[in-house]
């Protein structure tokens, strides 16, 4: 049967056909995007050491102001810092980004494109154009790129700015559908070429719903080809009355690789960005790394430090001995198949 099964593989002339026991093209998932943050890190791929799948579809998606820009500047900013020769196509709809926000948040502005797109016809085009020209090229030269799109929920249509150029307010019901044909083509060509992609979008409430309940706009396109959606909400921090930055509430709304419904905080520092360790002292706590004894943390070597100051000096108590067992941890907690310590 094997042997057949190759001779298929040659008839068929699908050269990213494969044996599933050779790996499958654009399905497996071979390496990960550090985001910045060891808990976010975690709550997308299982693992305090992983992040972004290198070939997938991850939504960001929340109401106003929620970060969704910040999250994926500092994802860019990793996967750059990751590669000298690694570049990103950025598509804006939101006529929000700029040179100084890039270059402000320490990101190599040289190494981005900046693809404005009002459309989701013209989003489709660009994108398309943009990942055949880099399949076209053989595969041992082609350098790491990502894909990045905010906002998916600011795209128009061709027909609504025809419909508004003539003064017309009705809404284009087709929308959703031309939303998930343009998935239906890219979400293959992403996997296929090994090509990252953020998308962010916006969230609603749900009208008419027993419980209060979020929504994300779109259609049902994005849900299927997006490997992950994680929905944000936030709280303001402060110290003393002055904001300074905000607590970022993520849920894995859905997942391929890790376990849905799972949650964890993340801090967004307006001075430093996404704070590396957030989180990890409730994970420590959680893996038994760390004891909670009254108001104070007891450590591996039996001294009681208050939590405030873990999070002040993260590198002097999260040793690489602590992270190894708190990623134990966090593998057993977000990934299918693995139960959680008793």
């Amino acid at each position: 049967m094997s042997d057949f099964l190759k001779d298929i593989i040659k008839e068929t002339g699908n050269e990213y056909a494969t044996l599933a026991k050779d790996g499958v093209s654009g399905g497996d998932v071979d390496s990960f995007i550090d985001t910045g943050s060891y808990s976010f890190n975690a709550l997308l791929s299982g693992s305090i050491y992983g992040g972004l799948p290198n070939n997938r579809i991850t939504a960001i998606a929340g109401e106003a102001a929620t970060g969704k820009t910040f999250f994926a500047l500092g994802i860019v900013k990793h996967f750059l810092d990751s590669d000298k020769d690694a570049g990103v196509i950025y598509f804006e709809s939101e006529n929000a980004i700029s040179k100084d926000m890039i270059e402000s948040r320490g990101v190599d502005s040289s190494r981005i494109v900046v693809m404005p797109v009002a459309t989701v016809q013209e989003f489709r085009a660009q994108s398309i154009k943009v990942i055949d020209k880099y399949l076209e090229q053989p595969e041992a030269k082609r350098k790491p790129m990502m894909f990045v799109l905010d906002s998916l929920g600011m795209l128009s249509t061709t027909k609504e700015m025809e419909d508004t150029a003539a003064g017309k307010e009705t809404r284009d019901m087709t929308r959703s559908q031309i939303v998930k044909s343009t998935f239906r083509v890219l979400t293959l060509k992403l996997g296929q070429a090994g090509v990252p992609m953020i998308m962010t979008n916006h969230t609603y409430d749900v009208i008419g719903s027993m419980f209060p309940q979020k929504e994300m706009g779109g259609g049902s396109g994005l849900k299927y080809a997006a490997s992950s959606i994680i929905y944000l909400s936030k709280r303001k921090e402060k110290d003393g009355t002055e904001v300074v930055g905000n607590i970022i509430h993520c849920k894995n709304y859905k997942s391929r690789i890790t376990k849905e419904n799972a949650q964890i905080d993340v801090r967004l520092s307006y001075k430093q960005g996404l704070d590396r360790h957030y989180g990890l002292l409730e994970l420590g706590e959680e893996a038994g790394v760390f004891k909670k004894v009254s108001t104070r943390y007891e450590m591996p070597d039996g001294t009681k430090v208050f939590g405030k100051s873990i999070n002040t000096e993260p590198e002097k108590y999260f040793t690489k001995e602590v992270l190894d067992k708190i990623d134990e941890h966090t593998k057993r907690k977000f990934t299918y198949g693995q139960e959680d310590e008793a």
